[in-house]
């Protein structure tokens, strides 16, 4: 084992026994505001509010950034920024999709550096979708278009670990004994009534063994007529401190689970869905023109117009219907679960709310997050995100995160 991953073992180690002791703590009592219940279960602990809590944000991001990269003479320019993360002493670590490059960015993000470029080779990526630090200096970059993670350290390549015999599922996170958290990416074909399943797993990268632990809802029946559907509620894995953290987005509903597929703890709370209305469908629509010809630049206007018809004839036919409740969950380094407000047809440019739990199941509020931002990591008092200015050039932006 090196000493990159014996660093990381122990890091991971010790936030998981603190956030476990924070779910054993003494029950939080009920408020006026945020009136709960807590139960026990079979060694389950279950968090239930009797509505929506609205209690005042437990924190916000300050009113100026820390600093911009990317807009600057002699910065970076990114083409498409993907998934990112905070270094321990501020710097960052930003995936950019479309060039298929890892770019470091210093503390006061006045430098950067390449740490890997397009490639099949040692050390190169195609299309990383998920990273982790570990310790002070490691990155864990998964790439599923060449079926591996590579673990880079001090800015050279210190392992890979090939998970190409691994189809159809994701790296979601990286457990406390260091084993790779896997889950379900990839979907199957369903019926139209059931939802169909998908699987939690734990993967050794240094024995090669992998458990599948828990099963859970994956993705909805398509609605009956649909090749597709726009807004289906959708399954989500993330991991929170070690442990599995899972979403259904029709239910208003966290679950917690070790990484044995044991669970731990489950949030519930009252929540009315928001119905799609056709003034939605405006926005929604310019999106999406905009996504069809910028990945089809030489389509013509007819070509252009016939195509976005056809893509939001699936929109106007599920006026009337429900809307998930929130877009995809992330865990922060202290363990806090992030719901983003669901917005049809993707962000649409403008960054939606986050509501906020902690890992105990404490309601933290409704963060709001600057315009046009959206976030990829939380760490060390820092949000790091994406913004957009007004001719669309993508940023990387980290601001403090005040308060409690």
């Amino acid at each position: 084992m090196s000493t990159v991953q014996r660093d990381m073992i122990r890091m991971l180690s010790c936030i998981l026994a603190a956030a476990l002791a924070a779910a054993c703590a003494d029950d939080a009592p009920a408020t006026a505001d945020a009136p709960f219940q807590v139960e026990d279960s079979a060694g389950v602990r279950i968090v239930t509010y009797e509505e929506t809590p609205a209690p005042e944000p437990a924190f916000r991001l300050s009113t100026e950034p820390r600093y911009r990269h990317g807009a600057n003479p002699g910065d970076y320019a990114f083409q498409g920024i993907g998934v990112g993360r905070l270094f321990p002493d501020g710097s960052a670590v930003v995936s950019d999709e479309w060039a298929s490059e890892l770019v470091v960015i210093a503390r006061d993000g006045a430098a950067y550096e390449v740490l890997a470029t397009d490639g099949e080779g040692p050390g190169e990526v195609s299309y990383v979708d998920a990273m982790f630090v570990l310790g002070g200096d490691g990155v864990l970059a998964a790439d599923p278009l060449l079926g591996r993670v590579t673990i880079f350290a001090g800015g050279s390549v210190a392992s890979t670990t090939d998970l190409r015999r691994f189809i159809g599922v994701g790296v979601v996170g990286v457990g406390p004994s260091g084993a790779l958290l896997l889950a379900t990416t990839t979907r199957r074909m369903g019926t139209e009534t059931d939802w169909v399943s998908g699987h939690m797993a734990r993967f050794d990268m240094e024995t090669g063994a992998i458990d599948t632990v828990a099963a859970y809802d994956f993705k909805p029946p398509i609605p009956s007529g649909m090749d597709w559907d726009p807004i289906e509620a959708v399954g989500e894995v993330t991991v929170a401190t070690g442990q599995f953290v899972h979403t259904r987005s029709d239910r208003p509903e966290v679950t917690w689970r070790l990484q044995d597929g044991t669970v731990t703890q489950i949030v519930r709370w009252r929540a009315e869905p928001t119905l799609l209305t056709e003034e939605l469908l405006g926005p929604i629509e310019a999106v999406l023109r905009t996504g069809i010809r910028m990945h089809d630049p030489e389509l013509s206007d007819d070509r252009l117009a016939e195509a976005t018809r056809q893509n939001m004839a699936a929109y106007h036919a599920g006026i009337g219907r429900p809307l998930p409740l929130f877009g995809s969950p992330f865990a922060d380094a202290a363990g806090r679960v992030w719901l983003p407000s669901y917005r049809a047809g993707g962000e649409l440019k403008s960054a939606p709310p986050y509501i906020v739990i902690a890992p105990d199941g404490e309601w933290l509020g409704t963060v709001e997050a600057p315009p046009r931002f959206r976030i990829l990591d939380v760490a060390g008092g820092l949000v790091l995100g994406v913004e957009l200015d007004d001719v669309d050039v993508e940023s990387v932006v980290v601001y403090e995160l005040l308060g409690g």
